[in-house]
């Protein structure tokens, strides 16, 4: 089995940070919660860098 694609990467990103979102609306105590909204901040910065690769990509694909 061969690596994931850049998109396949950019939307596993985007489903942990949306997963991370709503596991801390629904925690209980505020350290639990702040630790969610870190990996919620930590896939959304890993998201914009993969939109970046992508973007390069076809860049690159695009190139004569």
């Amino acid at each position: 089995m061969g690596e994931p694609d850049t998109e396949e990467l950019r939307r596993e990103q985007i489903e942990r940070e949306r997963e991370e979102r709503q596991r801390s609306r629904s925690a209980d105590q505020r350290s639990e919660q702040r630790q969610h909204e870190r990996r919620a901040e930590r896939a959304g910065y890993l998201r914009e860098k993969l939109e970046e690769r992508a973007e390069s990509e076809e860049r690159v694909g695009d190139d004569p």
